[in-house]
Parts: structure tokens; C-alpha cells; sequence
């Protein structure tokens, strides 16, 4: 999808106000993917003066002690090591985090029928649909779970502006429970914010968003978007097999009612939050393709005490304790796995 697409979605965005905010935070979100393409290695040596002040008892010949201030620059040279860039985000595959390598954008395959409400909604979000099977995903396309802890409620979507759902500065989701918060380190943060990743789209269309909104009493949508319409929420990544090779993979969503089986991003380890009816509560932690398949039949009382105040669960699947529910989409993505670490900030060596 060429970059003219990816402007076309926000032309789709009535409010001023909110398109103002979504352009700032998009340039916020490209700092830290600057470097977005592929660069040689580069050794690159830089030199800066600093000015030290100090105090130093002084003791003189007449065994007076007095307090001299004395000012002296100094020069500190800095080497940073800077390996070929990549357009990055972390997975996982069979308990283990892995590395995405993003290579064109996303792509949107709407099947034959009309799947939008109306003509705004599907400009707003180039096509892209969670709750609808497509019948046209790219030839050789593998599944990538996306895995969504929609047990934080509303803050899965970011903040943006004047509209506060609970998330961190950067994006990422916060649960509440037992008056403690967690934020939960997500691979990829709520898209529009500073922690969302490369190649996403931006924007995406649900009739279990609609209801959601309706359900929390909002009858036109937020932000000046259309009804149902809300940017990608945080999400980690599961993937049957790695590659090397770039592929298209089509998404599959999972929305994640347990926080005790919720992955950390950086370490595809998981903590017991809530109490839980199962003896392993963290025993399915969804890091791996097997475990999620067991999460979306197992029942566990954790789900009804981690989303008693829940709108989401309130809405989609209210008094249902079930770990996991699964929901098709027509967004596709286009990545390989190369051997890489996944977060290009570590690569950053300072001596």
C-alpha cells in the first residue's frame, strides 16, 4: 500500500482538533523509528567539553582552612556503534522472543460484499476490519495472532488529547487492580502513540467497537472519527513458524481477558495478578501458538475478578470467565524474522 493510502486514512478524520493531535503524535511515533530502512554499519566518534565545578578544602600556612571554588573543563569523547537498521518489532514463537522485520506497509483485503456501515468509515480506515473474514488475503499468507490484553479496559487504545483512557504517556495500556496499576509492556503500544509500530495501520473499524461505544453511552463516535472506528490497540505478536524470508501474514485478533497468562513484551514471561481457580494460574502464559489454542477453551475465575469493571468484557462477553476469545480480521502484514535483537534502542553501545 503506498504512502498516498496511508495519508488517505486520516482524510477520513472529520475534527480538527483530533487530526492536529494524531499528526504530532505520528511524528512523535517516527523519532523512534528514524532510522527506517537499512544502513551500513557505522562507528561514529563524538567529542564534547564539559565544565566541572567543585570545592576543595584548602589548608594554608597559618593552619587556616578555607573552601577554594575552582572551574576546569574537561573533554569526554564517546564512541557509538550504530549496526544496520531495521523497520522493527518483537513476536513470539514457541516461547521465545523473536524479531519482525517489517517491509512494506499494511494492506487491507475487503471481500466482494460491502462490509462497512458507510463510505466515511471504510475511508477513515483503509479497509481494515477486525470481526470479518477476508476472501482475498495475498497468496502464501501464514496466520500472526495478535494478541490483545483487552482485560485493561480502554486504555488498550492510547490517549489522545483531551480524550485520557488510562495509558502511559507512551502509549501503552495500564490495568487496574486491587487500587494498584500495572502497565503492561506491550510489543507494539496503541498505534498513534509514541510506542506503536512500524507498518501498522493506524486506524481500524469493529462492530464490537461500535457496541462497546454504545455500551459506555457514546452514540457518535470519538475523536470526530466514525462510529466504531478507533486506533489499533497495543498488541503483542504469535506466530506459528519463523522465515527469513518476507511474507504476507494476515491477522488473526485475540482478545485476552487473563492478566495472569498476558506476556511482558521484552521477556514472554508472565505474573500472577488476580486470584485464580487454577493451580498453575500462569501455566498457559500466551508466549507460544499451543498455549493460546488451550487459553481459548479454559475458563478461569481470574477473568470475572480482572474485568468486573471492564467495558470491554461487559459488553462482549459479559459473565463469561474464558481466557481468550478469537476474532478474524482482513488486515494483513508483510515481515520476515531475521536474527536480530528486536528493539533497535539496545543496539546503542556507549564506552
Amino acid at each position: 500500500m503506498s504512502e498516498k493510502k496511508r495519508k488517505k486514512s486520516n482524510l477520513g478524520v472529520s475534527n480538527t482538533i483530533f487530526v492536529g493531535i494524531v499528526v504530532v503524535l505520528i511524528i512523535i511515533a517516527a523519532v523512534g523509528f528514524a532510522l527506517y530502512g537499512t544502513k551500513p554499519s557505522v562507528v561514529a566518534t563524538t567529542t564534547k567539553s564539559i565544565t566541572i565545578t567543585s570545592s576543595i578544602p584548602v589548608t594554608s600556612t597559618q593552619t587556616k582552612t578555607s573552601t577554594v571554588t575552582s572551574t576546569a573543563t574537561t573533554t569526554v569523547t564517546s564512541t557509538v556503534v550504530q549496526p544496520v537498521m531495521y523497520n522493527l518489532s518483537a513476536g513470539f514463537y514457541n516461547g521465545e522472543v523473536i524479531t519482525f522485520n517489517y517491509t512494506m506497509n499494511f494492506e487491507c483485503t475487503t471481500p466482494s460484499s460491502n462490509i462497512f456501515p458507510n463510505q466515511s468509515v471504510e475511508q477513515a480506515v483503509d479497509g481494515c476490519e477486525v470481526g470479518v473474514n477476508s476472501t482475498a488475503y495475498p497468496a502464501g499468507a501464514a496466520p500472526v495472532y495478535v494478541i490483545v490484553p483487552a482485560f485493561a479496559g480502554l486504555s488498550i487504545f492510547g490517549n489522545h488529547g483531551p480524550l485520557n483512557l488510562g495509558a502511559t504517556p507512551q502509549g501503552l495500556p495500564v490495568f487496574s487492580y486491587n487500587n494498584s496499576n500495572y502497565t503492561i509492556i506491550t510489543q507494539c503500544g496503541a498505534d498513534l502513540t509514541p510506542a506503536a509500530c512500524p507498518d501498522h495501520m493506524p486506524l481500524i473499524y469493529s462492530p464490537a467497537f461500535t457496541a462497546v461505544e454504545q455500551h459506555i453511552g457514546i452514540k457518535n463516535g470519538v475523536l470526530g472519527l466514525p462510529e466504531g472506528v478507533l486506533p489499533t490497540p497495543a498488541h503483542e505478536h504469535i506466530v506459528t513458524f519463523t522465515t527469513n524470508t518476507s511474507i504476507p501474514w494476515y491477522i488473526v485478533v485475540v482478545l485476552v481477558f487473563n492478566p495472569n497468562i498476558y506476556p511482558n513484551g521484552l521477556t514472554g514471561q508472565c505474573q500472577q495478578i488476580v486470584p485464580s481457580n487454577q493451580s498453575d494460574p500462569t501455566g498457559l502464559c500466551l508466549n507460544s501458538y499451543a498455549n493460546l489454542q488451550k487459553a481459548l477453551s479454559t475458563y478461569d475465575s481470574a477473568v470475572g475478578i480482572a474485568n468486573a469493571k471492564n467495558p470491554i468484557w461487559q459488553t462482549l462477553a459479559p459473565g463469561v470467565d474464558i481466557d481468550a476469545v478469537m476474532v478474524p480480521s482482513n488486515m494483513v502484514l508483510f515481515f520476515s524474522d531475521p536474527a536480530i535483537y528486536p528493539y533497535p534502542d539496545a543496539y546503542y553501545v556507549y564506552s
